[in-house]
């Protein structure tokens, strides 16, 4: 694992200061779209996004990556079953909707109080399964998102095209909300990765008191999606950021890598 200062030197301390910049010029993205051109465009746009720093990270909501790649799905075609259709009107929820979590859910952990915490086929366990019917653009109310196929292979997509346009490698994020238990509101997690390991493992390491830390894992790429969120907001249409300054660890990592296993889950 290589530290992004010059050399692949880990730096001495946290930074001081970080700077997020949010993309100014991204338009109402539709299937199809170039959203890695579109995003070089922005890049070019933004005034002090350029030229492209070491320490510079971009993260990209999941709403424009899965327009681009079409993982959108038409409510006027959903027939919703007799378990989906007496949950809505208990909870006074879409039917449809409902149906399209049950339908892509690799496992339904809960369905109460008008919500349905699924497990989804990439291993997020997460309210609605990612599904998600707010900032769809024109066709709002018949229209939702999915969560991308892979989430890590849109961030790479993206980080190839920045990487040919500035010569300038930079890490990638694919940025979604999600709720946390014990706490109410949501924050920006990271759901895809690319140029980056999401993880610092600090454990084995000593504690500025010298005590050596045995459980600290931080994770730097939730860190910096919500970062990235204070300044993209939900109503903006600002749906992509670009973090400058932060600390984190260069390497090929993967969103599998922050996923718990079933063996240390203690609320399985």
């Amino acid at each position: 694992m290589v530290d992004p200062t010059p050399g692949g030197s880990r730096p001495p301390r946290e930074p001081s200061h970080l700077e997020v910049i949010a993309l100014e010029g991204i338009p109402e993205i539709q299937t199809d779209d170039d959203l890695a051109q579109i995003v070089v465009d922005a890049l070019r746009a933004t005034p002090g996004a350029l030229p492209a720093h070491g320490d510079d990270v971009l993260v990209v909501t999941q709403k424009v990556v899965s327009k681009a790649e079409g993982a959108i799905a038409d409510l006027t075609a959903i027939e919703p079953r007799p378990e989906a259709v007496a949950f809505a009107e208990r909870w006074d929820r879409d039917a449809r909707q409902v149906e399209l979590v049950l339908r892509h859910a690799k496992r339904v952990v809960r369905m109460d109080n008008g919500v349905v915490i699924t497990e989804t086929t990439h291993g997020f366990v997460c309210a609605n399964g990612g599904i998600d019917a707010s900032n769809v653009g024109p066709d709002r109310g018949t229209i939702v998102t999915l969560l991308p196929d892979d989430p890590d292979a849109s961030a790479g997509r993206i980080r190839v095209a920045v990487r040919e346009a500035t010569g300038v490698d930079v890490p990638v994020i694919v940025s979604d909300s999600f709720g946390r238990p014990w706490r109410y509101g949501i924050v920006d997690v990271a759901i895809g990765v690319s140029g980056l390991q999401p993880l610092e493992d600090l454990r084995g390491t000593p504690d500025r008191d010298g005590r050596v830390m045995k459980s600290t894992v931080r994770g730097v790429a939730d860190e910096l999606a919500s970062a990235a969120e204070l300044t993209l907001g939900k109503r903006s249409g600002r749906p992509v950021a670009l973090v400058r300054g932060a600390r984190f660890i260069r390497a090929e990592g993967s969103i599998r890598d922050v996923l718990m296993p079933e063996s240390m889950d203690l609320f399985r």
